[in-house]
């Protein structure tokens, strides 16, 4: 995904970027069929029919009324997130990836993912899925294991997780399964048991997340009995040791793929990439020759339908300040297991690697990073304790 070249001043003390970065769209779909006890994500249980049209209706206008800001450059790929995309017809996201091809310029291999969740597979469905132009598909899977599923709150069992799989592999090429790990009394063999099963489909990406007790979950209020950290971090090393034994790339902190394969959408994110957010609560962030903005849509559905048919679905921005850029940037980019191109810091914030210089240095001196002229790259070290890495990056007053 090549930079796309400008040249227009900056203000004196604004950012200065040289060339926009890629640019991605997300497209938020909020309804799930139950919220599980863990998901700090804004998703909000379908109360009967989701209002499947009134929203495609809303996506379509927020697009139109964030074109100005966009216009002309190419998308290189779009991400169904959720809540569960998948509870939406085929018939919605075809009107939907229309919409977008006539509006946008999207690029002719543009990645277009969908999130889907086991209990919403039916095989007709995804057939049509494919045939709109969804070429990615991400599962929920979480675990393989009743009981664990169970403990997580998911509606679906290890059977239709296999069922979902065998559907999505008769359509798709590329399907990422999502799996979780120190779950509620989960053990080192189970945890095993899931990879292994997980492997054994050999989709082309793995994504596995370690549970975390996020504020404003069931979870959080009343936490379960999880793993000790000793043995979540054994988890850990067990998981990417048996990924790279059978041939996948731990190209991010979470992710694994097959040479090759890695997630576009997601390493546009991980680079610093912008993206253009839509729907309920979705963000998004812009750069312009001299400042990078943040946005946020209003979060309630209902609320957010009914900004975006008033032209107004946008509750919040502001422009990225200087003091936050090179955080913003190393909160991303120290997450990739090969590190980054020094020369991207500058082109993607247009701040010099030289404004970063002490905790550059204290980071080399703790041995959580290597670096030379050409690339920095977080340790093995460094990758493990990678909240600790951040703290030496956070402006005076800031906090992780």
């Amino acid at each position: 995904m090549p930079a796309e070249s400008i040249s227009v001043a900056s203000p004196p003390g604004g950012v200065h970027l040289k060339a926009l970065p890629p640019l991605a769209l997300y497209v938020h779909i909020p309804w799930c069929v139950r919220k599980c006890p863990y998901c700090d994500f804004n998703s909000h249980e379908a109360r009967g029919a989701a209002p499947e049209q009134d929203y495609v209706q809303a996506l379509i206008a927020d697009l139109e009324l964030a074109l100005p800001q966009i216009w002309g450059r190419r998308v290189y790929s779009i991400f169904f997130g959720g809540g569960t995309p998948s509870l939406f017809s085929a018939r919605a996201i075809e009107e939907l990836l229309a919409a977008f091809r006539a509006r946008l310029n999207l690029a002719a291999d543009a990645e277009i993912t969908l999130e889907a969740n086991p209990g919403t597979f039916e095989s007709a469905k995804f057939r049509d899925y494919r045939a709109c132009g969804i070429n990615r598909l991400s599962i929920g899977i979480q675990s393989f294991n009743c009981a664990r599923l169970q403990a997580l709150g998911r509606i679906h069992d290890s059977d239709e997780a296999r069922r979902a799989i065998a559907i999505a592999q008769a359509h798709f090429d590329n399907i990422n399964l999502d799996l979780m790990y120190a779950l509620p009394q989960q053990t080192l063999a189970e945890a095993e048991q899931d990879i292994a099963t997980a492997a054994g489909f050999g989709t082309t990406h793995l994504s596995a997340y370690h549970l975390t007790l996020e504020p404003n979950t069931l979870f959080f209020r009343d936490p379960p009995m999880l793993p000790d950290s000793e043995l979540a971090a054994d988890m850990q090393e067990m998981i990417e040791a048996r990924l790279a034994g059978l041939g996948y790339v731990n190209y991010e902190t979470s992710a694994f793929a097959r040479p090759g394969r890695e997630c576009r959408h997601n390493l546009n994110y991980w680079r610093f990439g912008d993206y253009l957010g839509i729907g309920a609560g979705a963000h998004s962030k812009l750069s312009f020759p001299d400042r990078i903005l943040r946005k946020m849509r209003y979060k309630r559905p209902r609320a957010y339908l009914q900004r975006a048919a008033a032209g107004a679905p946008v509750q919040e921005e502001h422009a990225v300040s200087r003091q936050d850029l090179g955080f913003e940037f190393m909160m991303n980019a120290l997450r990739l297991a090969g590190g980054f191109e020094v020369a991207l810091f500058a082109e993607r914030t247009g701040l010099p690697i030289s404004a970063l210089e002490r905790p550059l240095q204290e980071a080399v001196r703790r041995g959580l990073i290597t670096r030379d002229h050409v690339r920095i790259v977080p340790t093995r070290r460094g990758q493990r304790f990678l909240n600790d890495l951040l703290q030496l990056f956070l402006p005076p007053g800031g906090a992780a």
